[in-house]
Parts: structure tokens; C-alpha cells; sequence
């Protein structure tokens, strides 16, 4: 269980640096919104991943050694 709070965090952490730097870059106002919607696309499927495992369904892997 910490394990996946741990990951959530880096996730998060990476996700917001990459989301931050595309920002600051000099992109093409269509480009940048596309960016944009890929970051939070990947950060949406990778939560989902994580937490239908805590939910009961999805993927289902030993949450405790």
C-alpha cells in the first residue's frame, strides 16, 4: 500500500516538472495544447491503473507481501 502512494507521488512529481516545462517552452499555442492534453491523459490511465487494484477490479496483483 505505501509502495503505491510512494509511486503516486513520483508520478505526480515527474508529471508536474514535465507539465511546467512545457509551459515555459516557446510552443505554437495548438502544440502546447496538445502537450498538454497527453500529460494529463497519461497521468489519468496510470491513476486508474494504480487504483482499480485498491477498488477490487481491474489488473490484480498482491498487495501486501
Amino acid at each position: 500500500m505505501i509502495g503505491i502512494l510512494i509511486y503516486i507521488l513520483i508520478l505526480l512529481i515527474v508529471l508536474a516538472l514535465v507539465y511546467w516545462i512545457v509551459n515555459q517552452l516557446p510552443l505554437p499555442p495548438p502544440v502546447k495544447q496538445i502537450a498538454m492534453v497527453v500529460i494529463v491523459v497519461i497521468f489519468a490511465i496510470a491513476m486508474i491503473y494504480l487504483l482499480l487494484p485498491l477498488a477490487g477490479a481491474g489488473p490484480h496483483y498482491n498487495l501486501r507481501p
